[in-house]
């Protein structure tokens, strides 16, 4: 159960965790957004800059929920 004790820095690293997950499965699903957002085509079309961006996203995702467990184990400690 969520308690008072998580702070701050507990619900920033939820929500940057669950922001960079969808992110990294709306580029999975349809890696065009990034260019129907832009109006530009950095990697000229062979998608490799989708692939980073979709990597680099679930990598801060997967950092984010580590940490966020990490701070929410703390803050159950000193409850």
């Amino acid at each position: 159960m969520i308690s008072r004790s998580t702070g701050a820095r507990f619900w920033v690293e939820i929500v940057f965790a669950v922001l960079a997950a969808v992110l990294a499965v709306t580029t999975l699903i349809n890696a065009e957004w990034i260019e129907w957002l832009t109006g530009t085509d950095p990697d000229g079309g062979d998608g490799s800059l989708e692939w980073l961006f979709a990597g680099a996203c679930a990598l801060v995702a997967l950092i984010s929920a580590a940490l966020a467990r990490l701070e929410w184990r703390r803050a159950q400690v000193a409850a």
